[in-house]
């Protein structure tokens, strides 16, 4: 009987398929991560865009063929330019290289100017979340007033409490209080700082006028930050505005007594122009139409698309 022939196994020669295939898997995967972070997402920076436009124009924005940006019949307001082509993008949507790196020479002079506006804001607004936390812990916020204008950051001692007596440029023990709690979060800021004494209405009968009266008191802040707390005194001034700026009407005794009080401003250093802005971008804050979170996504994108810092 003959024996059956058992056919010899032949050796698989095509398994090396198996591994290039899972191979080219992997860096198919790859380039689609890499593919997909490096695409500008000009959905969301036009959603930014679009909210900063409608918080300071107050209304949606159209696109009008040759307009400048600037809408009329807002007393010359500069609404938030529009930064649709700063970015060069190719057909892909990709950034080009190039043009990236040259990006910041392609902004109007409108757009540079906003920019630069916003993070001055977000700058002095930054000095202003400090200064309240370190009030908030000390339990005396509710006797100071924050506000940004085209000086800077505006510090009110005004409040409930009294930091003045009538006619007198003493400062009572919670106007002490509050200067030296501020004195440690302004001494670590750069910017100067400029001390306005006020008075109400009422005629001084220790002082001349209001004049020296105003800026006695500014005198006297300005000392207790320098010798009782160390600021420097090449950053700090006085200045007396007698009752010339006064924040309440009439002759009430609150208003009286609000009259009475001290500013201290942490100067703004950015130019004319750009401070001129500052009033507007703080009130589209106040009135909600625009958010810290907005204008700090929108100069982070505009950095990322090669602007770099302001």
């Amino acid at each position: 009987m003959s024996r059956k022939h058992e056919e010899e196994e032949h050796e698989n020669h095509e398994r090396w398929a198996v591994s290039y295939a899972d191979m080219m898997t992997v860096l198919l995967a790859l380039f689609i991560v890499l593919y997909a972070i490096s695409v500008v997402d000009k959905t969301k920076f036009e959603e930014l865009r679009q909210s900063l436009a409608i918080g300071f124009g107050k209304e949606a924005p159209s696109v009008i063929e040759g307009s400048n940006g600037t809408l009329t019949g807002l007393d010359s307001f500069q609404v938030a330019p529009d930064f649709t082509g700063v970015a060069h993008s190719g057909s892909d949507g990709n950034m080009d290289s190039s043009a990236s790196a040259n990006s910041d020479t392609q902004l109007t002079q409108d757009q540079l100017d906003y920019l630069k506006a916003a993070a001055e804001y977000e700058d002095l607004n930054t000095i202003q979340q400090n200064l309240e936390q370190t009030l908030t812990d000390q339990g005396l916020a509710a006797d100071v007033t924050f506000q940004i204008d085209e000086r800077g950051l505006i510090i009110g001692l005004v409040g409930s409490n009294v930091f003045f007596a009538p006619d007198d440029a003493e400062m009572t023990d919670i106007a002490r209080r509050v200067v030296d709690t501020l004195a440690g979060p302004l001494a670590t800021q750069p910017r100067q700082l400029s001390v306005e004494g006020h008075a109400n209405v009422i005629p001084s009968s220790h002082y001349a006028t209001n004049w020296e009266l105003s800026s006695d008191r500014a005198v006297q802040v300005l000392r207790r930050f320098v010798e009782a707390n160390g600021l420097p005194p090449d950053r700090i001034s006085a200045t007396g505005f007698g009752d010339s700026r006064p924040v309440a009407d009439g002759m009430s005794d609150e208003a009286l007594a609000a009259n009475r009080r001290v500013d201290i401003v942490v100067e703004s250093a950015a130019s004319e122009e750009i401070r001129a802005m500052l009033p507007d971008i703080a009130k589209a804050i106040e009135d909600g139409t625009v958010t810290h979170e907005s204008l700090q996504a929108q100069l982070a994108a505009l950095r990322v698309e090669g602007m770099g810092d302001l």
